[in-house]
């Protein structure tokens, strides 16, 4: 069973999740058998390219996002630490991501799966679901996918929106000090919208919070906020509860 294999399988399973298909829906879209599918999925059948492209169109992605296999290389940086010794946010396989975009006057949220490489100890992907609430219920969604980095007092996620590849964002987060289940962070990149540089004061919870004018209220920037940035000409977010 060989790398390429797995990890193009690996990409299958992982935007099937994301778009809430079963392997039976998946297969019965491309024709093949679900025994065929699981296969595919776990990297024990390679896979042809015509096969490959009518799974890339039943998943609406292109087809290098399924076949974008990258041999590991030696780097020179931090260590990534172990997150089963670590607090719940380098533990979780899952979090609940919010925060407040001014242009639309709207709360956005989303949801962060974390997936472990099986065959690259301490490798870790992850997915980023969009959503914006609206007074007529929640908008089209948004789909990025991306790479996690741990370190003693931060992780890192590299995001690339799945429809346009040149949206790539950057989200950091603390891992607080003391034990609770949100932390502050900061979103950055280019927003899809506009084409535009941006960065967001965000929030990133264990479990889904409740889209009140509560949190809104926690996710706006304050004068106190701005004047601290204007004085050290940085935007900047820090680990306090």
């Amino acid at each position: 069973m060989s790398e390429i294999n797995q990890h193009i399988g690996a990409r299958i399973r992982m935007y099937r999740k994301e778009q809430g298909l079963t392997l039976q829906q998946l297969a019965d879209c491309i024709h093949k058998s679900r025994a065929s599918m699981s296969k595919y999925e776990t990297g024990e059948i390679t896979l042809d390219i015509e096969t490959l492209y009518d799974i890339s169109n039943a998943l609406h992605v292109n087809l290098n996002q399924l076949t974008d296999y990258r041999e590991a290389v030696q780097e020179t940086r931090s260590p990534v630490y172990n997150r089963t010794l670590e607090s719940p946010f380098f533990q979780a396989e899952r979090l609940y991501f919010y925060f407040f975009d001014g242009r639309y006057n709207r709360l956005k949220d989303g949801i962060i799966d974390i997936y472990k490489h099986n065959d690259h100890p301490g490798n870790y992907e992850a997915s980023l679901t969009i959503s914006a609430v609206t007074p007529a219920g929640r908008s089209s969604k948004v789909y990025y996918t991306g790479k996690v980095m741990y370190s003693d007092m931060l992780i890192r996620f590299s995001f690339v929106n799945q429809c346009n590849m040149l949206e790539e964002d950057l989200l950091y987060i603390f891992n607080p000090l003391e034990i609770r289940d949100f932390t502050e962070g900061l979103l950055c990149g280019i927003s899809s919208a506009d084409l535009m540089p941006c960065a967001f004061k965000c929030l990133v919870t264990l479990t889904p919070q409740k889209m009140t004018e509560e949190l809104k209220k926690q996710l706006l920037i304050t004068k106190k906020e701005l004047q601290r940035w204007q004085k050290l000409n940085m935007f900047i977010v820090d680990n306090r509860a």
